[in-house]
């Protein structure tokens, strides 16, 4: 008899992980599942298949277990009343580990979709099932036992984007320095590759990609299947930030058939947030982070479709329903809500391009946190992300530098950070000041700032920036479809004129709803939306009033 799998570190609260459903909440499981048997031995669901299946034991017991290169890991047994599954049973995405019997029994089965019809109707197995499912994540997490492995190095701004892209999709992985884990160069050898090709991913032990894009390895992770384009949607929420978010679960828990299309991973850029803290109902503040993932497993559990590293390209908007480009495919739709937020700035340095991601962030997470440890550091920027940065960078960098172009932080900060950055004694905030030249080699190495009240430049040895300045609409799909202000942002409600709606060809006799476009039925929320308040509670608000707004126009 083959030995028992070496067993895995038990997640964090395993009673809740791995719970029991007593005799009634099996029965309301069972009046919508099939029963079947299963035989010793029986592999139920493999690691890279896509979850489709969930399964309740009844009697008998099935092994879970994460393949890896050493072997097999055992996570736990199910017994009688216990259950398969964590969150890719949600998402459909592949599966990171083996289930198989290890004896004869009966199960429960249930498909996808019998699966979200639980969560959305029964409130008790509801919770009892997200949490689980949350907390098995966790545990993979956690433990690395994910199905991934990136082969990179902290020089290259690929292995940089690419461990962002799995952590911000909550996606276990493990990584190996090319440079510092003395294990490196044998899987190098065992795949054909060299240093050259870093970053790698090595998908399920089998397939090796190079410096792939975020496409390629959502294509790898199960993310990228392929949507129906004949299917006519009742709406379409472009951008998965907390205005993309916010009206998917309320679009969801309503009823309608709702497609999110997010081009990297829920959040958008509060999801790079470290902390935010003035967020209502988290007195002790939440990780950006953690917000989105909370929002998109609520979306998931409302039966939203979430389509990730789907960039829309184009929306054709000459006739309805409308059409949604994206990713050599497309989808249509009644009608859509644009929520794909706004990018910081960046500003006309020379090599600026040539040092991001190796000197040079957008955000300040724990990635970027433990490449700067015991380093300094510069943020650029003066509204609440640039502070809630410093702030946080300030824990593990040995100096903070805060450079903003104005003369302080009052008009553009949040009072309770601006008390924080004066009270914490590495942050040191540089008014009138800006970044004039970069240097470095293969990575960023020093800077030259420049302080415009007294026209002095200084030169100084700090090879990590973090970009945070003013910020640009992504409205690039929507050209030529809707009226946009001076700055490129969209126009919604009232500060449409009159004189644009006739340009424009409104073709109604109502004028726009709250937030409604110059397109009927096409609607704006959070950063991308003119004149909207640059806060998360803000994007969230707008993100549910669209969907009240939105039935109003499937009923016209």
């Amino acid at each position: 008899m083959a030995p028992d799998p070496a067993p895995l570190a038990p997640p964090p609260r395993p009673a809740e992980a791995f719970p029991t459903l007593d005799a009634a909440q099996l029965e309301r499981v069972r009046s919508v599942g099939t029963e079947r048997a299963f035989h010793a031995g029986e592999i139920l669901f493999d690691q890279g298949e896509v979850a489709t299946k969930f399964f309740v034991v009844i009697e008998g017991s099935i092994e879970i277990v994460h393949p890896d290169a050493a072997g097999e890991h055992l996570i736990t047994v199910h017994e009688p009343g216990s259950f398969t599954g964590e969150f890719d049973v949600l998402t459909g995405t592949r599966t990171m580990v083996r289930g198989r019997a290890r004896s004869a029994g009966r199960v429960l089965e249930l498909d996808r979709a019998a699966l979200r019809a639980v969560l959305a109707s029964d409130a008790e197995l509801s919770e009892l099932l997200m949490r689980a499912f949350i907390l098995r994540r966790t545990a993979l997490i956690t433990q690395d036992a994910g199905d991934l492995v990136v082969l990179g190095s902290r020089h290259s701004s690929g292995t940089l984007r690419i461990k962002e892209f799995l952590t911000r999709n909550g996606h276990p992985h493990v990584t190996i320095d090319v440079e510092r884990d003395p294990t490196a160069q044998a899987i190098l050898d065992q795949f054909g590759v060299s240093v050259a090709d870093v970053p790698i991913v090595v998908c399920r032990g089998v397939r090796v990609l190079r410096n792939p894009s975020n496409e390629t390895l959502a294509e790898c992770l199960g993310y990228a299947t392929v949507l129906d384009a004949t299917r006519v949607r009742d709406v379409v929420v472009i951008g998965a930030g907390p205005a993309g978010l916010s009206a998917a679960v309320y679009a969801g828990s309503e009823g309608l058939d709702v497609l999110v299309l997010e081009a990297v991973a829920p959040g958008g850029q509060a999801g790079t947030s470290s902390k935010i803290e003035n967020y209502l109902g988290f007195p002790l503040g939440i990780s950006g982070q953690m917000l989105a993932a909370r929002a998109f497993a609520q979306a998931e559990k409302f039966g939203t479709d979430i389509a990730i590293a789907r960039t829309a390209s184009r929306v054709v908007c000459d006739r309805r329903p409308y059409r949604v480009e994206f990713n050599g495919q497309s989808v249509v739709t009644r009608t859509i809500v644009i929520a794909t937020g706004a990018r910081y700035h960046k500003p006309a340095l020379a090599q600026l391009e040539q040092f991001e991601g190796v000197g040079i962030y957008y955000c300040a997470t724990a990635l970027e946190a433990r490449l700067c440890r015991g380093d300094e550091v510069i943020v650029v920027g003066g509204a609440n992300s640039a502070g809630q940065a410093a702030v946080f960078l300030a824990r593990t960098a040995r100096k903070v530098h805060v450079l903003v172009r104005a003369s302080g932080l009052s008009s553009t900060m949040s009072r309770y950070l601006i008390r924080r950055i004066a009270e914490t004694p590495n942050i040191e905030l540089h008014v009138e000041t800006e970044i004039v030249e970069l240097h470095g080699d293969a990575a960023l190495e020093r800077i030259t700032w420049l302080d415009k009240r007294t026209g002095e430049r200084a030169s100084h040895a700090i090879g990590h920036v973090f970009m945070m300045t003013g910020a640009s609409p992504n409205t690039e799909l929507l050209t030529r479809c809707v009226v946009l202000d001076a700055r490129g942002f969209i126009k919604t409600g009232t500060d449409l004129t009159a004189e644009e709606l006739v340009a424009a060809n409104w073709p109604l006799r109502r004028p726009p709803f709250l937030y409604e476009t110059s397109l009927p039925g096409v609607f704006a929320a959070g950063d991308v939306r003119a004149n909207s308040v640059k806060r998360v509670a803000s994007a969230v608000g707008e993100g549910s009033i669209c969907i009240q707004l939105v039935h109003k126009v499937l009923a016209e």
